[in-house]
């Protein structure tokens, strides 16, 4: 029987920094020596994500600390003159006000069962950006207080033991493949995928195009 949904932030509930990143990214071009802005992005997404996986435990950074290190090195990459701290808090102002998907709050006001947060995030933005948004879930997990994040198993086993729920008693909802469903999958969560701009599902998972649609998987 399903008791809860454990639900990904950005990307799922609210819109991801897909925006600010570009205007970022437009800046380091008109600021350093670019050929093509598109190895602005790949060079700066690489470094995080490098800098993303080796972050757990005893190694662990905060979000920001790690888009922050990624930004710089890619800054001085490019020879580019710009502003770190600026450049920074440009995405930071986005993570704690970020936009809301439409059928978002709808979700959580209809949901017959409770809402937790599972998010990739750090806890002061992710409690700022629900603060700004009215949203109410049941229990907020962050990889901040897991000291690791998604699709590793620690955020998933921590909002288990700090639901009191067990394994197939929650469906996680996510919109990111590589994060939301290969992380369920890893601690044996029922994963559906959020898709949706209707990418082609070549991953065998259940998938949805909005959230509402989740509710009918209760069972």
């Amino acid at each position: 029987m399903i008791k809860a949904f454990f639900v990904d932030f950005y990307g799922t509930v609210v819109h991801e920094d897909g925006e600010i990143i570009k205007k970022i990214t437009q800046i380091i071009c008109d600021t350093g020596v670019v050929e093509n802005k598109k190895d602005v992005g790949t060079y700066w997404w690489n470094e995080f994500h490098d800098l993303f996986m080796d972050s757990y435990d005893e190694s662990f950074e905060t979000q920001r600390e790690l888009e922050k290190r990624s930004l710089e090195r890619t800054l001085k990459k490019f020879s580019s003159s710009a502003d770190i701290d600026m450049l920074s808090n440009m995405m930071f102002e986005h993570w704690i006000k970020p936009p809301i998907f439409d059928d978002a709050k709808e979700f959580f006001i209809k949901c017959p069962i409770p809402v937790y947060i599972v998010s990739n995030i750090d806890t002061d933005d992710i409690m700022n950006a629900i603060k700004y948004h009215g949203l109410e879930p049941k229990g907020v997990f962050t990889s901040e207080d897991a000291r690791a994040y998604k699709p590793r198993k620690e955020l998933f086993e921590l909002a288990l033991k700090g639901s009191g729920l067990k394994c197939d008693e929650v469906i996680h909802i996510g919109d990111s493949v590589s994060s939301d469903v290969k992380g369920a999958l890893n601690v044996g969560i029922k994963p559906l995928w959020l898709n949706r701009s209707q990418k082609e599902n070549t991953f065998k998972t259940d998938s949805i195009c909005e959230l509402s649609e989740a509710i009918s998987f209760i069972k």
